[in-house]
């Protein structure tokens, strides 16, 4: 071995055994801001006027790094809006903004830019590393995920490098959303050719930032932190996740941005669904951890900033919605209520001649105990005429569906002639068990701007009601109580049409959320097979319903919508 290459070699070692030694001794010292803050998606003036406001509170704090999430500068996802001439310039107006604004700051900020090779895709979702009013670099995400409400490698090319970056005497490493969730397999849907966190195991890294844009699904924090103490423990170092909350279209994010130590404890976490500017210092760590939120109040906090946000980011203010007196559309009347204010949400309730007098009191009592407006219209004179303007041409054709369809129909106009005459957005009530088989009517009870639960199970849906009656009873107990029905013939049930909602939810959960086959569900559950099989071909069968229903807020692994895309026509079912 030639002697200089040797003394070379001696000398890089020999420099990292000290460096390793000061690090032990001093301590990873530095004070550090995640900027969770809700965007809103091509906002560039909202969005870099909340970095900006983030970047002077971090100088006032004296803090020397600040993170903010993946596409902070155009919020996630903006989709083909990358494509749209003049996005990525506006990204690039606003990122020198931020640049101009980072005067004794350490930044690291997301955003798109374009791929300069012109080779591959035309974009990379990308970190830009600021130092003190000059722009460092760029680091460029290289796991790009396409399974679920993922579609990235649409747009952005991968990363090939992954650079450390020297902040106050420390070497900090960058990553971005999905390239610390594909270490060691740790998404089962895609299998990774490339490790970011591998390439980064053969450094010495002091901190790793990753940028994230994590949706919300029912119980994730844990998943995300055994994500990321998997990553810290291979890299023997303190980590920050700093993700981006609010509600964009279907997908919410919770923020709940985290420190984990080099110990892979999980010390402290920011608040969820809403924005924190949660500062760090790693002179003064110690767990600060409060009690966690229940599972289920999660979900009832994330479908109210999923219905918050869509109203305000679209400039919406009111909503109104069918009150019936049933379960269903009691627990969106409380979310609403909740995120819009009881002034901003209206009831209608519109009986039948099979109305019973119980959803009648339901209806009123609900509306009283939220303190909502609610109107009472009929529809039996506008189903006599439907009923009168058919027959000569059904003739005595049986009663069947077609009449319990006319009375849904005309409810959902009545809906939507209030949302057209006071600006109101109407709230479709279905959920996801009755989705699934198309127990709901096109033009009906589908109409509507939101579903607000159309991603919630019915044992969900009660649940969540039993939730929003724990300190005291808002949604009337005989709502709980009754067996549920349409109410659209005489003693009509939802069991007449449904199988038992505990098998049905079963079901549902375990195909659409999970894949598995109507074998693997009959086993797994002791369900008889032909039973199982029958459900599963209902559910293809639907499928052209739930492709013209209102958009919905994912609250699950797997939603219907963008999270699930199956042919209508197809045979494979």
């Amino acid at each position: 071995m030639p002697r200089a290459y040797f003394e070379v070699k001696t000398g890089a070692i020999l420099k990292k055994v000290l460096y390793d030694l000061k690090n032990r001794i001093l301590g990873v010292k530095m004070k550090i801001l995640a900027a969770q803050l809700n965007y809103t998606v091509g906002d560039f003036k909202g969005n870099t006027e909340k970095i900006l406001s983030a970047l002077q509170k971090a100088r006032d704090e004296k803090i020397d790094l600040v993170t903010f999430s993946e596409l902070a500068i155009c919020g996630y996802p903006p989709e083909d809006l990358l494509l749209q001439e003049g996005f990525i310039d506006e990204m690039e107006s606003a990122l020198q903004k931020i640049i101009n604004a980072s005067a004794d700051l350490f930044v690291i900020v997301g955003l798109a830019r374009k791929n300069p090779s012109k080779i591959g895709k035309p974009f990379f979702n990308s970190a830009a590393v600021i130092d003190n009013g000059a722009l460092l670099g760029f680091y460029d995400k290289w796991l790009l995920p396409t399974y679920d409400v993922f579609d990235e490698a649409r747009y952005f090319e991968s990363g090939n490098l992954v650079p450390l970056w020297e902040c106050k005497g420390k070497k900090i490493g960058v990553l971005i959303c999905e390239d610390i969730w594909g270490y060691e397999g740790g998404v089962d849907s895609s299998v990774y050719l490339k490790d970011p966190v591998e390439i980064l195991s053969h450094e010495k890294v002091d901190f790793l930032i990753n940028l994230s844009a994590s949706p919300y699904h029912f119980k994730k924090l844990s998943l995300r932190t055994q994500i990321c103490k998997r990553a810290v423990k291979t890299l023997n170092c303190p980590l920050i996740f700093c993700s981006q909350v609010g509600g964009n279209d279907q997908l919410v994010f919770d923020g709940q941005s985290f420190f984990v130590d080099a110990n892979s404890d999980v010390l402290s976490i920011a608040k969820g669904f809403e924005e924190d500017l949660k500062i760090w210092d790693t002179n003064n760590m110690k767990k600060e951890i409060g009690e966690p939120k229940e599972p289920l109040e999660e979900l009832f906090s994330a479908l109210v900033l999923g219905v918050k946000d869509y109203f305000y980011k679209n400039n919406f203010k009111k909503a109104c919605l069918g009150l019936s007196g049933g379960i269903d559309s009691a627990v969106v009347a409380c979310i609403a209520v909740k995120a819009l204010g009881n002034q901003n949400v209206e009831g209608i309730y519109m009986p039948s001649r099979y109305s019973s007098k119980s959803s009648e009191e339901d209806a009123k009592a609900l509306a009283d105990s939220l303190g909502i407006s609610l109107k009472e219209i009929s529809i039996e004179a506008p189903f006599e005429s439907y009923l009168n303007l058919l027959s000569p041409y059904f003739g005595k054709l049986p009663v069947d569906h077609t009449e319990e369809n006319v009375q849904a129909r005309i409810r959902g106009a009545i809906l939507m002639a209030f949302s057209n005459k006071f600006g109101s957005i109407v709230l479709s009530t279905s959920n996801k068990s009755e989705m699934a088989l198309g127990f709901a009517t096109l033009y009906g009870d589908l109409c509507g701007g939101l579903s607000v639960i159309s991603d919630l199970t019915k044992k969900q849906v009660y649940e969540i009601a039993h939730f929003i009656n724990l300190q005291k009873e808002i949604i009337p107990l005989s709502s709980l109580q009754k067996e549920p029905s349409a109410e659209l013939r005489h003693g009509q049930k939802d069991s007449d049409s449904l199988p038992s909602y505990d098998l049905l939810d079963v079901i549902v959960e375990s195909h659409v959320e999970f894949g598995k086959s109507a074998e693997t569900i009959a086993l797994e559950n002791q369900l008889d097979l032909c039973f199982v099989k029958d459900v599963l071909h209902r559910i293809y069968q639907a499928e052209y319903k739930r492709r013209q229903s209102p958009l919905g807020i994912r609250v699950s692994q797997k939603s219907f919508k963008d999270g699930r895309r199956i042919p209508i026509v197809q045979k494979w079912t």
